[in-house]
């Protein structure tokens, strides 16, 4: 009928665990799912995130810092949903806090007053007035994660322009 998938011994599934890191940044919680995705026990799991974490394939500050910069940069999210993002993924506050210090403060200012301008002045059409394009430019801008109080700023000064 159907076989059963084969357990991996822990040296197998810690050969598959150092490519799987080499290639892209992990956060502990994605190296423990995949583990447990090998069908090994909660002891096997644990001794080889450490060993991991010891060969430096795992590094959770090194992970934090990528991901937030990568997220800045490519997509241009704001901090509050990177901040989001990687709490879900069970980041240390500690990791997370020095991941946002990595953003630098005018790359970002610059970035949501880009985001800002361009969402301004895709808001046309029939029956769109100031107060229109006030509301949908603030709502993008929150969605893509940036705080309130820096949001209402740049909106205050489009709506002088």
């Amino acid at each position: 009928m159907f076989q059963r998938k084969q357990q991996l011994t822990k040296e197998q599934a810690l050969q598959k665990l150092r490519h799987y890191c080499a290639y892209q940044e992990r956060c502990h919680m994605e190296v423990k799912e995949k583990l447990y995705s090998f069908g090994l026990r909660k002891q096997v799991v644990e001794e080889s995130i450490s060993q991991l974490i010891e060969e430096d394939y795992l590094n959770e500050e090194r992970f934090a810092i990528q991901y937030a910069g990568g997220k800045f940069r490519m997509k241009q999210w704001g901090r509050v949903k990177i901040k989001h993002a990687l709490q879900q993924k069970q980041v240390s506050a500690y990791c997370v806090n020095k991941a946002m210090k990595e953003i630098n403060d005018d790359d970002y200012e610059k970035t949501l007053h880009k985001l800002a301008e361009q969402k301004w002045n895709s808001v046309t059409g029939e029956g769109v007035n100031l107060f229109v394009k006030m509301s949908k430019t603030s709502d993008y801008l929150l969605q893509k994660g940036y705080e309130a109080e820096l949001v209402r700023g740049v909106i205050a000064g489009l709506k002088e322009n």
